[in-house]
C-alpha cells in the first residue's frame, strides 16, 4: 500500500490481534476486520463524527481469544456492524450431512486480501475466503472513490466442487445508537410486502409495507422505530424492484443500501428493542437489522432448501452480486 494522508487512501493494521484494513477519503473511514469474516466494524461519516456501525455491549471480539466454539459461536462473538453470510443463514441447522452453526461459515473465517487500486482518486481491495465445510469460494471487492460517500461492493461466489451445491447468501447489517433513536424512519420502494415470522409485534399475515397489524388487531407502522421495550420480532420483506434499496434516516442523515434483488430477493427486518430479557441480549440492546438475503426464514439452509428459496450453483459455476452503501446528508 502507498503511504498517503490525503484523497482516497488505505491502511493496514492489526486490531484485536487480527489483520484489519481501512478505506478512507475526505468524508468516510471504513474499517474491515479481514481476520474474522471481513466484518465491517466502522463506517464513519467524518463531518459529523457519526459511525453508522452499531456496536453490541460487548463489542467486537477475537473468537480465538474468547474461546468461542460450537453452533452459537457467531452470536457469542457478535460485535454488531456488517457481516457477509454464506452458505447458511440464521439458526444452526443440518443439511446433506453437514452441521452448520449460526450464520455459518464465511462470517467466522479469516479472509485473505490484496490491493487492486491505490490512488488518490480511488482505492479498492479484493478480499477472499474458501469455505471449509462446503465447496464455495467467496470473493468481495470493495471500492471507495475520493470525495465520495458511497462504498461500492462486488461479491462473487464460485462452486469449486464437482457437484451442484445449495446455499443461502446474505448481508447482515445492523443499526442502532448513536445513529438511530426512537422515531427514526425506514423507507422502502413501493410495492414491498411483508411476511412476519417472529411472532412479536406483528400479526402472522401478509401485509403491504409499512402497514402491519399487531396480534391484538392494532395498526403497526413499521417504518417508524418504536421506543425501548417494544416486542422483539423479525419480518421478511419481498417484492423489491430489480435494483432494490432501502434508506434508514434520522436527524438529517440517512444510510442508503442498494443491491441486486435477482440475487437477494428478501430483506430480513430484525427488531430488538430491549424486550429480550434473557440470552443473548439481556435487555441491553435497542437496535435493528436490515439484511438483504437470498432466502428465508432465519432457520438455516435446510429450511431454505425445503421451501425453494435457496440458491444453487453447479460445478464451476459462479454468481455475482452488486451492492452499495451510501451516506446521505442534508
Amino acid at each position: 500500500m502507498k503511504q498517503r494522508n490525503w484523497g482516497a487512501r488505505l491502511r493496514e493494521f492489526e486490531w484485536l490481534g487480527l489483520p484489519a484494513l481501512s478505506l478512507e477519503n475526505e468524508l468516510l473511514r471504513i474499517g474491515i476486520l479481514a481476520g474474522k469474516g471481513a466484518d465491517v466494524f466502522e463506517f464513519l461519516f467524518k463531518p459529523r463524527d457519526i459511525d453508522f456501525v452499531w456496536l453490541t455491549t460487548s463489542g467486537f471480539r477475537n473468537p480465538r481469544e474468547v474461546g468461542a466454539a460450537g453452533p452459537l459461536a457467531f452470536i457469542d462473538t457478535y460485535g454488531g456492524g456488517w457481516q457477509e453470510i454464506l452458505p447458511s443463514g440464521g439458526e444452526p441447522s443440518s443439511h446433506a450431512g453437514i452441521e452448520y452453526g449460526q450464520h455459518d461459515e464465511v462470517s467466522m473465517l479469516p479472509w485473505a486480501y490484496e490491493v487492486v487500486e491505490d490512488e488518490p482518486g480511488a482505492v479498492a481491495v479484493r478480499l477472499s475466503v474458501d469455505c471449509v465445510k462446503t465447496p464455495f469460494r467467496l470473493v468481495r471487492e470493495v471500492r471507495l472513490e475520493g470525495g465520495s460517500m458511497r462504498l461500492a461492493v462486488l461479491s462473487t461466489v464460485t462452486n469449486l466442487g464437482v457437484a451442484a451445491a445449495p446455499f443461502m447468501w446474505g448481508q447482515h447489517l445492523a443499526f442502532g445508537p448513536p445513529f438511530l433513536a426512537p422515531g427514526a424512519r425506514i423507507t422502502l420502494p413501493d410495492g414491498v410486502e411483508g411476511i412476519p415470522g417472529g411472532g412479536g409485534r406483528v400479526r402472522e399475515e401478509r401485509f403491504s409495507w409499512p402497514a402491519a397489524t399487531s396480534p391484538d388487531g392494532e395498526p403497526v407502522d413499521l417504518s417508524v422505530l418504536p421506543g425501548r421495550g417494544a416486542p422483539s420480532d423479525i419480518v421478511y420483506l419481498t417484492g423489491f424492484p430489480e435494483r432494490a434499496w432501502y434508506e434508514v434516516a434520522r436527524g438529517g442523515l440517512a444510510f442508503r443500501v442498494e443491491w441486486d434483488a435477482t440475487v437477494l430477493a428478501y430483506l430480513w427486518f430484525w427488531q430488538e428493542f430491549g424486550a429480550t430479557a434473557g440470552y443473548p441480549w439481556y435487555g441491553r440492546h435497542w437496535n435493528i437489522g436490515l439484511e438483504p438475503f437470498s432466502s428465508y426464514p432465519t432457520n438455516g439452509l435446510a429450511e431454505a432448501v425445503a421451501n425453494g428459496t435457496a440458491l444453487e450453483l453447479g460445478s464451476g459455476e459462479q454468481r455475482s452480486l452488486t451492492f452499495s452503501a451510501e451516506v446521505l446528508a442534508s
